[in-house]
């Protein structure tokens, strides 16, 4: 990621009409000092300047300017991202919409582009409109397709932008929605886990001295290795788990029941930290094991806090 802040390139910008197409015809204006476009409209720092662009948000697989190109004053941030449904666009929107925000604050104009301007930069875009006007996702990206008819973000980043107004137009990394989606997207990368972004994974428990009131740490029985925490307990839908597995059982004590309803007795729990190296794979199709690490999982000890 990169950002460079610097004071404004001089001369006071005129404010466009909402829909205002660029000179340079790959970019147009969808909000007063908003603009949404393609990786050309940052060829030529000319095009930028007569727009009175002073800030450019890339959204894309290589930062859009070469190592000291661009013209003094120039506010660029740029967050990697491939146009692929699985990408995580998610977990950057709170700081691409603050980049744009702050940068309009400052009265400067503001342009979103990635390489095509159809997918990801109009991803970022409607999410910035969904949380400034509050609107929801359909009625925000129909109106940015008004403005700009061929803007056609990919199926995955429409799911991400759905669950950001579900959150309140927020990433709360709290809320169970965000730990279902990070477990989705670890799930998603077998078995090929391979450089995933740390965004995905829970923070370590013992890289914190405490966590929300009432929390449960859990740890190892043999090694007390601090392994997660109540708050990354998902939720899950009882099913015929511990039923499956009774053939591996020694015992049936692992199986609890009351009446004739069993009880599950494992946990779902969203990445932590720890796992990025200790996750290797599906085995024999049976689900995800850890075969690396501290310890097993089925030797857990509560702890409250």
């Amino acid at each position: 990621m990169l950002e460079a802040q610097g004071l404004h390139h001089g001369g006071e910008r005129q404010p466009a009409a909402a829909s205002t197409t660029s000179p340079a015809g790959h970019m147009v204006e969808v909000r007063p000092g908003l603009y949404v476009g393609e990786a050309a409209a940052v060829a030529e720092p000319d095009h930028l300047m007569e727009a009175g662009i002073t800030a450019v948000l890339t959204v894309d697989s290589e930062p859009g300017f070469q190592a000291g190109a661009g013209f003094e004053g120039l506010r660029r941030l740029f967050v990697p991202a491939l146009d692929k449904p699985e990408t995580d666009l998610l977990s950057h929107l709170d700081r691409c919409v603050a980049f744009i925000g702050q940068s309009r604050a400052e009265g400067r104009a503001v342009l979103v582009h990635c390489h095509a301007g159809v997918s990801r930069s109009v991803a970022v875009v409607t999410a910035f409109i969904m949380k400034t006007d509050e609107l929801p996702f359909e009625k925000a990206y129909e109106h940015l397709q008004t403005v700009r008819p061929e803007a056609k973000m990919n199926e995955g980043f429409e799911y991400q932008l759905k669950l950001y107004e579900a959150m309140g137009y927020e990433v709360d990394t709290s809320s169970a929605i965000y730990k279902q989606y990070r477990l989705q997207k670890v799930t998603e990368k077998y078995p090929e886990l391979r450089n995933l972004p740390q965004e995905l994974f829970a923070v370590d428990p013992t890289t914190i001295s405490q966590g929300l009131k009432d929390d449960i740490l859990y740890k190892c029985r043999k090694c007390r290795r601090s392994l997660f925490r109540s708050s990354s307990i998902l939720d899950h839908n009882e099913g015929s788990g511990p039923i499956a597995f009774a053939h591996k059982r020694t015992t049936p004590s692992l199986v609890l029941t009351l009446g004739s309803q069993a009880q599950c007795t494992s946990y779902f729990i969203e990445p932590v930290q720890w796992m990025e190296s200790t996750l290797l794979g599906v085995i024999d199709g049976q689900g995800i094991y850890l075969i690396q690490g501290p310890c097993m999982l089925h030797e857990l000890q509560p702890n409250p806090m």
